[in-house]
This record gives structure tokens, sequence and C-alpha cells, in this order.
């Protein structure tokens, strides 16, 4: 078994402190709070009342909780309907359409469900956050919600965390949101590589809706937006590869991946599965410029969950040319204290 060592000899192991990386998946939600972000809270909170009553029942059939799961498997199901019966195109439309439906509850469900404030959390765990994300220059996320934003606006909060999501003031003056400015994208250092609860996409821009902007509490404004049938900018495609193409097709999540591929140094990830459905990301690793890979393991190394990811991620370092080699270690991730 890889040796799991502390964050702090993680952070010691991998050289140049100026170029020390960081991707966030689900994990760094749950965290904080797992009563809300984990797949069985989620699941438990849907409201599948505009859905066919099967949708819900397909995962218990399943044995999941994982919303993206359910969603490919249902278009799956259609596909091999449509496959085996020329007669059976109204069954395979009413999977296709729960399954893009599973993809708006799932970002609903996290909208409502969602902190309402950035004063309920606490100050300690405020500053432990920010203590661990002082440590990385780039900053990449996989998650929806608001916490990593919540804690980077901050400021007051010690110590300070350089951070630049590219997003300015429109250029016809001051709006209800900021507009993300694609020409000034070198600046940019805080990444939502499948989007989130406050980005938008209008069409001619990406928006970033704030509370500063129109004083009215953030998470109101985005349930008020899902009240209106608009839905943010977010990635939850069944698999990786059609995650993938939705990514390709929007000028600001594709600038988040060539920002992966293109960082030098070393990447740490934390709360990240690296399941089947991150592969895309797994790709844009291994054809990438980091040297190292520090990969946070939670709970008992040797379960089935653990074992994967090591495996996985192992993997991905021999898949590397010789010529530019991927260094692989594993740290343990509550020792990173990251909200307490």
């Amino acid at each position: 078994m890889s040796e799991i060592i502390s964050f702090e000899d993680a952070l010691r192991l991998v050289g140049d402190p100026t170029k020390i990386n960081l991707l966030m998946g689900n994990g760094f939600s749950r965290a904080l709070r797992n009563d809300i972000f984990s797949y069985d809270a989620i699941l438990n909170n849907a409201d599948f009342s505009r859905l066919s009553r099967n949708a819900r029942r397909s995962f218990d059939l399943l044995q999941t909780t994982d919303f993206e799961f359910v969603i490919q498997s249902l278009r799956n199901a259609a596909v091999l309907i449509e496959l085996y019966s020329n007669a059976t195109h109204r069954l395979a439309n009413r999977l296709r359409r729960d399954a893009e439906g599973l993809k708006e509850v799932l970002v609903a469900t996290i909208a409502r469900n969602h902190p309402d404030l950035p004063g309920g959390i606490s100050t300690d765990a405020y500053e432990h956050c920010k203590r661990f994300l002082s440590h990385f220059n780039h900053l990449f996320t996989v998650n929806y919600d608001l916490l990593l934003y919540w804690t980077l606006m901050q400021s007051e909060i010690q110590p300070q965390v350089n951070c630049n999501d590219g997003f300015r003031t429109p250029e016809n003056g001051p709006t209800d949101y900021v507009a993300w400015e694609p020409e000034k994208g070198y600046e940019q250092n805080v990444h939502y590589l499948h989007g989130a609860l406050h980005l938008f996409d209008a069409g001619v821009e990406i928006q970033k809706y704030t509370w500063v902007n129109v004083g009215k509490p953030l998470i109101q404004q985005i349930r008020e937006a899902l009240e209106r049938n608009y839905f943010p900018l977010f990635v939850s495609e069944g698999n990786s590869d059609q995650k993938y193409t939705k990514i390709q097709h929007s000028a600001y999540l594709s600038k988040g991946f060539r920002s992966l591929v293109n960082t030098p140094g070393t990447l740490f990830t934390y709360g990240l599965s690296f399941s089947e459905s991150d592969n895309h990301i797994v790709r844009s690793i291994e054809k990438g410029k980091f040297s190292a890979l520090a990969v946070s393991i939670y709970g008992d190394p040797n379960s089935p969950t653990n074992s994967a990811i090591m495996q996985k991620t192992t993997a991905m370092a021999a898949r590397r040319s010789s010529r530019k080699p991927l260094a692989v270690i594993f740290y343990d991730a509550a020792s990173a204290q990251v909200w307490r």
C-alpha cells in the first residue's frame, strides 16, 4: 500500500511553493456541511414532482444516490430501447426528458438547501479555510456551491488569499452583475471548471451574480432566477465525454480547462473522487504540465473507494511520457484541516 503522509509533509515534498495549485472536489464542501452536500442529502431533499414517477425510483433500482450515474443510465437505456424496437421512441424520449430533468433537479436542490448567508459559516471555519487556500497559486473547483466564493470574499479575515476570477464591472457601467473578461484571462487564477450557482451564461457574456451590486443575498438571487427557469452555468452531464463536449462549447469553461492543462508545478487535489465521470479531468492532468500530483485520501486507505483512487492516479503517472514524469503522493485529507 502507498504511504499516506500529512498535508504539511506533502507541502514540504513538492518543492517550489510558488507553483503549488489546488483542485477541489465535492469533499471540499462535504467537509463543512456533509448534511447538505453529500449525495445522500441531495437525493433526500430533491423535488421530483416535475418528472415521471419513475425518475426517483431509478435511484433505488440502481442502488445509488449519484445523480450523474442515473442520468447516464437513463440515456443509455433510451439508446438501447431504440436499438431493439423502432416502435418505442415515446418511451426513449421520456427517458431522455427525465435525464435532462434530473440535471435541473440537481442544481435546484443544491440551491434550495444551500446555507442562506456567508454569516452562517463561523469565522473560525473561514480562518481555517483561508489558511488552507493560501498555500496555492491557481484554485480549480468542480463544485457548484458558493463556499469557495464566500471564503474568498472574507477580506477582513486573515490570511489574505491571492484570487482573481476574471469578472469585472461591464464597460457600459454598473449593473446587477459583473461580467467575465476573457481578454484578461492571463490574470485569472480562480476557475470554476463545471460552472457554479452564481455564474450565468447570458449568450453575449458570462455573468456573475454578486451581493454588492444588488444588496440582496446571493443565494436569494439564484433561487429567484431558478423560479423563472433561468438556470446557472453548470456541467452535470452523465459521463465524462458529454461533460467535456459541453465544456468545449463554453468559452469560460474551456478557458478553465486550458489553464488546468497549461499550469506548471504541483497539483493538490482535495475531495476529488477520480470517478469515471471525472475522466476528462484525468486526461487533462495527464497531458498537462504538472510534475507532481498530491492526492487527498479521506478515512481508511484500504477502503474500496480509496483503493480505486490510488490505483487510478498511480496509473496516470505510469501513462506519462518519461520526458515529463508525474510524481504521485498521497496525503491524509483530515490533516489539512480545511474547515476546522
